[in-house]
């Protein structure tokens, strides 16, 4: 009887806070990782604010630029969603947070990422429409265009990412509250929970595979198309030139899913080799919003002489 009161007293037991532990494995010397983690971030801010900048006053920087546009607002939302507060832990081990903060966190997080995917989407069948029909161009990627795919993917990703967070709150936290983690991640959180978590995991998956899974799906149809269109022109110049307009989205999109993938197997072993996953994860928040624009300014020549002139540099661009 008094086994049975005692457990009765635990499930009625609702921590009131989570704790971020931070890098798991590394934790006596894990803020050194601050320097580097910060610099990424002050980078990302930085080059996103300048990319801004320049495509508020170059009116001659084409249609595309609304897609990188809204790419660099989510990847300057999606860093700073997590980094203050790592930052936080590593340089004061402000390592408490509430639970609505938590699923706050986990909920931005997973609308911001999705919603990244969701540009890169937009950018792909933008570079299929300007090479498979560049005579077309203009009448289909028009303003009215671009406003309702932006309207489409803002309430597709904030919508179907509202369960993640709904779900996680709805279980039972009784007994831990450490979270192995630098963010609450959901996966990370929902581990700690005293009752069944299937249902999130469900849930995950299918989060997924249909948003994730169908927009890399996508993103592959269109280069496959776009390959099959070049490799009919005659001029091996004329192909050269218009497979160099894709390549900066390429690299763009082969990181950003190629670490979705590598964070998701090492979720496997995170039980051997935990601070994989932790690293990845981070790291993959705070790469992309530094290093898309960078690549895209490199690549793309409006970018270029953009920058040139913000920086008040009398340079010519190839």
């Amino acid at each position: 009887m008094f086994q049975d009161l005692t457990h009765s007293n635990i499930s009625k037991f609702q921590v009131s806070e989570f704790i971020l532990m931070g890098f798991p494995g590394i934790h006596p010397w894990q803020h050194w990782l601050s320097l580097p983690l910060a610099l990424l971030y002050l980078l990302a801010l930085t080059a996103n604010i300048l990319i801004l900048i320049i495509i508020n006053q170059e009116a001659t920087l084409h249609q595309p630029m609304y897609f990188f546009l809204g790419l660099a607002v989510v990847d300057m939302g999606l860093a700073t969603t997590i980094m203050p507060k790592i930052l936080a832990i590593l340089w004061f081990s402000a390592k408490a947070i509430s639970l609505p903060e938590c699923f706050a966190q986990m909920y931005v997080i997973h609308c911001f990422v999705v919603m990244e995917s969701g540009i890169f989407v937009c950018m792909a069948i933008d570079r299929y429409v300007a090479i498979c029909k560049p005579l077309r161009y203009p009448a289909i990627v028009t303003d009215s265009f671009v406003v309702k795919a932006t309207v489409f993917m803002a309430l597709r990703n904030s919508l179907a990412t509202i369960p993640v967070p709904v779900l996680a709150a709805q279980r039972h936290y009784c007994s831990q509250n450490q979270i192995e983690h630098c963010l609450c991640s959901n996966l990370g959180v929902t581990s700690l929970s005293c009752d069944d978590r299937t249902i999130n995991s469900v849930y995950q998956l299918l989060l997924a595979w249909t948003l994730m899974g169908s927009d890399l799906a996508l993103i592959f149809l269109s280069y496959v198309l776009i390959l099959h269109s070049v490799l009919k022109l005659n001029s091996a110049e004329a192909a050269s030139k218009a497979l160099s307009t894709c390549t900066s989205h390429l690299i763009l999109i082969l990181f950003f899913y190629t670490v979705i993938v590598v964070i998701s197997i090492t979720h496997s072993a995170a039980i051997t080799l935990p601070l994989v996953p932790v690293l990845l994860n981070v790291l993959h928040n705070v790469i992309p919003p530094a290093l898309n624009p960078i690549v895209y300014a490199l690549k793309n020549k409006e970018l270029r002489h953009g920058l040139y002139k913000a920086l008040k540099l009398n340079i010519k661009s190839n």
